[in-house]
């Protein structure tokens, strides 16, 4: 796996922090049967998984920015550098003992994402891409699917929850692309989701209420395996509205029609 110095840097962060991880999943999956239940316990392997990250990251690269879930925003020496990481993206999943989360590490240098690396660590499956090198998992070289049909693909979104305002919207996207294509999941994890996507095990995913540290590297996996990328609507910038909705090249336009309600 021959990748730049930091790429490197940043699977060494994954791979420590999602070991740690796996360790603490355990864990839970006996915490799950007790009446106190994971909670606290997973907040604190999530506080100490970006702790892992961002003292690796920091050691190599001490002028860059910092932008994690745990720890919020710092500003780097280097004002056109920072990482974006979510420790543990899928907390929920974690929580309920299913195996399907994942560590999300990317590298924005001047507003654009270059480098990304999604760790599952429960299936052993490293997602990585960098600007230009193409998009891999583990030492496989990751294409986008190549279904032609609606009908035939099978699409991944996230369901809001909680205090998120977009669950109407999104009810009305189910209720007109589920007759369309051929399944929705929903598995959780918005990283693993755009990394599935390049991987080709799904055609495309939508969302309209994001952080950017759940899509920041996934976002620059499905580029560089071949996918489009865009907002919802135009003039919408993922990372920063947090709406996004990708696929492969023949899916994207008749996808994107019916998610906006055209």
């Amino acid at each position: 796996m021959q990748g730049s110095a930091n790429l490197n840097l940043m699977i060494k962060a994954a791979r420590k922090a999602g070991r740690a991880l796996v360790k603490d999943f355990r864990e839970v999956e006996n915490l799950q049967v007790s009446t106190k239940g994971p909670g606290d316990f997973v907040s604190k392997a999530d506080r100490e998984a970006e702790r892992i990250i961002k003292e690796e990251l920091m050691n190599g690269r001490p002028t860059y920015g910092w932008l994690g879930e745990e720890t919020g925003a710092t500003e780097g020496a280097d004002p056109t550098r920072r990482w974006i990481v979510d420790p543990l993206d899928g907390t929920t999943n974690f929580l309920h003992g299913m195996p399907h989360w994942a560590v999300s590490i990317a590298l924005e240098h001047k507003g654009e994402i270059v480098t990304g690396v999604v760790y599952d660590a429960a299936k052993d499956e490293l997602f990585w891409a960098e600007k230009g090198a193409g998009a891999w998992m583990n030492d496989k070289r990751l294409r986008v699917s190549g279904r032609r049909n609606l009908h035939e693909a099978v699409f991944a979104t996230g369901v809001p929850f909680g205090a998120k305002v977009t669950l109407p919207l999104m009810l009305q996207d189910l209720a007109r692309l589920m007759p369309a294509c051929a399944g929705v999941r929903r598995w959780g994890a918005a990283s693993l989701d755009l990394a599935y996507v390049a991987a080709g095990r799904y055609d495309g995913y939508w969302e309209r209420e994001l952080s950017a540290w759940d899509i920041a590297a996934g976002l620059i996996i499905v580029k560089e395996a071949g996918g489009m990328v865009g907002g919802i609507f135009d003039g919408q910038s993922p990372l920063d509205t947090g709406a996004l909705l990708v696929a492969n090249d023949a899916l994207y336009a008749p996808f994107r029609k019916i998610i906006q309600g055209a």
